[in-house]
């Protein structure tokens, strides 16, 4: 085991930050939207971002890349900090399958999706499908919430000798900074 871990990190060496000079742009939240229907709360959102070479390497070689998405959805109270009223997490799992040549994208380890195109991997991730985060009730009607939104790539689930070389930050820092948007509760 000490073995495999060795050898993984010997592979991955050359994909350390420091030795590469591409920098990440970071993940852009382009367009978000919170809609009620008779499931209850989904959220429709739109990222814009490229991975950087050291990530697509890095996958290209078996490491899998796993991107969170989370939500808060509060209410502003003037007597007291806010009223979390929502909060979710999705995971979205990229891993590439070097026999087939295809890409496994798996949401929240359960949903499991092959392609072939690395366009429509990044196609699914910048256009994620409407995601239910609440159900009805889980909102007040009438009332107004603030909606804030954000995605990162996940990098504690990474292999831990890839965790220990990208302490200094580069190219697998990749995330968005908080979305924040008005929403009124309206049940249906």
């Amino acid at each position: 085991m000490i073995l495999r871990f060795f050898l993984s990190f010997c592979l991955l060496l050359p994909l350390s930050p420091a030795l590469t000079a591409h920098a990440a742009e970071g993940i852009e939240v382009i367009q978000a939207s919170l809609e009620a229907t008779e499931e209850g709360y989904r959220l429709k959102s739109e990222f814009s971002f490229e991975l950087t070479q050291t990530l697509e390497d890095a996958l290209i070689r078996g490491v899998p890349l796993y991107f969170t998405t989370q939500v808060e959805v509060s209410r502003p109270r003037w007597y007291w900090f806010d009223e979390k009223a929502i909060t979710a997490s999705r995971s979205i799992r990229i891993s590439y399958n070097v026999l087939t040549k295809q890409y496994r994208v798996s949401t929240d380890g359960s949903l499991h999706r092959n392609f072939v195109k690395w366009e429509d991997v990044m196609a699914l991730l910048r256009r994620p499908s409407r995601w239910l985060i609440a159900e009805n009730g889980a909102l007040k009607r009438g009332e107004m919430y603030t909606v804030a939104l954000r995605m990162a790539l996940d990098t504690s689930q990474l292999p831990k000798p890839i965790q220990i070389s990208i302490i200094s930050g580069g190219d697998w820092q990749l995330s968005s900074e908080w979305s924040r948007f008005s929403f009124k509760a309206e049940g249906k």
